[in-house]
């Protein structure tokens, strides 16, 4: 009697979960949907191929986008992956990394 209720409540919680999975990505897929509709011009954006940019112009189904000055570049809507809040900073601007090895290492010898 206990194998003829295992298979039946097995098939149950995989139907759950299925649900609760698809439930997860339509959520997502709803706030990423959201996000592109409220893009406008001065938006810094990531491309779902990596591409960081800033949005010059909206249409209803492009953006163009400035990916270095004077660049400018046509994109589907779709491929925004996902807005940007900060401007780029440089290595030597946030004072992370000169870009140069001096040799040296924590200590000081070389």
């Amino acid at each position: 009697m206990g194998l003829e209720l295992l298979l039946p409540l097995m098939i149950i919680a995989l139907i759950v979960m299925m649900f609760l999975q698809s439930s997860k990505q339509r959520k997502a897929l709803k706030a990423v949907q959201q996000m592109q509709d409220s893009l406008v011009v001065g938006d810094r954006v990531l491309t779902t191929s990596g591409v960081h940019a800033q949005v010059v112009a909206v249409n209803e189904d492009t953006i163009d986008l400035e990916i270095s000055p004077g660049v400018r570049t046509r994109w589907d809507r779709r491929v925004i992956r996902e807005k940007i809040d900060q401007a780029p900073t440089s290595g030597t601007e946030a004072g992370t990394d000169s870009g140069t090895d001096s040799g040296t290492d924590a200590s000081g010898s070389q």
